[in-house]
């Protein structure tokens, strides 16, 4: 039995002042509320629901809101309040039909007394909401879109919130003391680095934005930042987050378009950073080693842009100029998100320029380390085990529970597989090693990947492939998988890389692998890249690829002592 009801009437003076109970719970009672209009929404929760209606009436920015609804429950205490109006933030934020005003002081994410029961009343409310018409999709639909992903009001986990404060804490030290600083974050891929830089971004704007007419909750994270002062270190403050990535940029892109006070036109490329007009009080540079050291760009023009850059920057075209090196020229404040085993390409920043900024960031206590692993469901234990199997140092098979990783010797059945998983869950998908030609490319009448009577193609879109129509029935690569999260992946791995059943070591065959800037060497600054150095970059292509499924992983490997090896180690 339901033991809800959620109230809605007009937000106004004259309808907030007949809204009372003959028994007062309207003003000591936990709940739940909405304040919204046809565009724009405001969740909050409150012990007196009288009091705060008023503040909200008397607040200039509610001023356009024009509708209250509020979720009343016998069985409410102040802790399901809590999770029920982050819940809501969050679902709200991630189905894109109205735009969350709320301040992002810090999502708690708290366990209380039967948290289980209560959050089954939480999707029976959203249920009602949603027949309201308040949202557009159900709760799968919006968990897997990049709305949701994405969201800068995501609840964040102790690490993060570590992180997050001694951030923010670090950064008005140094600006009340004028001084530089470069802060680093690093973690292994799922450990929520982006999230990071996309919530402090928000963070940063309302802290600058807050008024004293706006209080901040007391339970909020961090509320202390809202207090008289912090705004004033942040007046003219000009930030903005740096993605080297072409389609996790204009997925952040969309999410910041969708976010009162960011604008996709926060979210930059290096490029547009070096080219700056105006220098950056601070700059956030999500997935820091893909920017690119001195190397042959993709285009002509780029490589005209890059030595353009240089010379403006520098007075000559140095050489040893990175886009790590801009970033740090055109800004006084920089947060670095990395990941040194994400490199997946020659041009990709090298562990000789990496390391001294992390020795940086550590000698001066602005260095924060993640390790909770927030995306795949075996866990930091299943990251270690991909990595050493890569590399065939596993001896022992490995159980992970909760997650599905399983072997297919027919492509076409993993295929199968993929499409029942994307069925039941969504955003299920093939992903492969670059080991195939592009020939779709020029020619959309061939196929790309042709293994046991299955003839696939790569993605042929470059941007937000993951969502695009045809992708369950293509094959997408590192550069259009990078940074984002499955529900299941299916991964090719193939010939690209080998293991000699004689060695028992895993080789690069550089004949097999065909992106042609990811081997390519590097003569402007004198570098070659031996199959050394390419096995590195393919094992890190590879353990991108098979921790992007948070649910589970299904391998597929085309070389046979490769393949052999993997069998006595994974169930089939």
């Amino acid at each position: 039995m339901t033991s809800f009801r959620i109230e809605h009437f007009p937000f106004s003076k004259q309808a907030v002042k007949t809204w009372v109970e003959p028994d007062g719970r309207h003003a000591n009672w936990p709940v739940v509320y909405t304040l919204s209009n046809d565009g724009d929404i405001y969740v909050g929760e409150t012990l007196n629901a009288i009091g705060r209606l008023r503040q909200h009436l008397d607040s200039e920015s509610k001023q356009r809101l024009r509708a209250v609804r509020i979720v009343i429950d016998e069985t409410f205490n102040k802790s399901a309040c809590l999770d029920l109006e982050s819940y809501l933030i969050r679902l709200f934020a991630g189905d894109g039909r109205f735009k969350v005003v709320n301040r992002n002081e810090g999502i708690t994410d708290a366990d209380y007394y039967d948290r289980v029961r209560y959050r089954l009343t939480f999707d029976e409310i959203f249920e009602q909401l949603r027949a309201a018409g308040m949202f557009t999709r159900d709760i799968p639909e919006i968990e897997n879109s990049d709305l949701f992903k994405l969201s800068p009001f995501k609840a964040l986990n102790q690490e993060q919130a570590v992180a997050m404060e001694g951030i923010l804490e670090g950064l008005f030290e140094d600006l009340e003391h004028g001084t530089r600083s470069t802060i680093v974050v690093q973690g292994d891929p799922g450990t929520g680095k982006t999230i990071v830089g996309v919530f402090l971004m928000k963070l940063l704007r309302d802290i600058q934005a807050s008024n004293p007419d706006d209080r901040p909750e007391t339970d909020s994270l961090f509320s202390d930042f809202f207090h008289e002062g912090y705004a004033d270190l942040l007046q003219g403050f000009r930030m903005g987050i740096v993605v080297p990535q072409q389609s996790l940029r204009k997925s952040i892109q969309k999410v910041f378009a969708k976010t009162p006070g960011l604008g996709k036109q926060l979210v930059l490329t290096p490029f547009e950073v070096g080219a700056s007009d105006a220098d950056f009080d601070l700059l956030v540079v999500d997935e820091t080693h893909r920017l690119n050291q001195r190397a042959n760009q993709s285009t002509g023009v780029l490589n005209k842009r890059f030595r353009e850059i240089n010379t403006r920057l520098y007075g000559e075209d140095d050489l040893s100029k990175t886009q790590l090196d801009w970033i740090r020229s055109k800004s006084r404040h920089q947060v670095f998100l990395l990941d040194e085993a994400q490199s997946v390409r020659p041009a990709d920043l090298p562990a000789e320029v990496i390391n001294p900024l992390v020795r940086e960031a550590k000698s001066g206590s602005r260095f924060y380390p993640l390790a909770s692993q927030m995306r795949v469901a075996g866990g930091a234990d299943y990251i270690d085990f991909i990595r050493r199997l890569l590399r065939a140092e596993a001896s022992e098979p490995r159980d992970f529970p909760g997650y599905e990783l399983r072997m297919f010797d027919d492509l076409s059945e993993m295929h199968d597989a993929i499409r029942v998983k994307d069925r039941e869950h969504g955003l299920a998908r093939l992903v492969a090693g670059y080991a195939w030609p592009w020939r779709s490319r020029k020619d959309s009448s061939k196929s790309d990947i042709e293994l046991d009577g299955v003839a696939l193609r790569w993605n042929r879109t470059p941007v937000d492939w993951i969502n695009s129509r045809e992708s369950l029935e293509e094959v997408g690569s590192i550069h259009t998988v990078q940074g984002y999260d499955l529900n299941f992946a299916g991964v090719i791995i193939g010939s690209d890389i080998r293991l000699d059943p004689v060695s028992g070591r895993v080789h690069a065959d550089r004949e097999s692998y065909y992106d042609a800037k990811g081997k390519e060497n590097n003569p402007t600054l004198g570098i070659t890249y031996d199959d050394d150095d390419l096995l590195q970059f393919i094992v890190n292509i590879y353990a991108v690829l098979l921790t992007r499924g948070m649910r589970g992983t299904y391998i597929y490997v085309c070389d046979p002592g490769l393949r052999a090896y993997f069998q006595t180690l994974l169930p089939s």
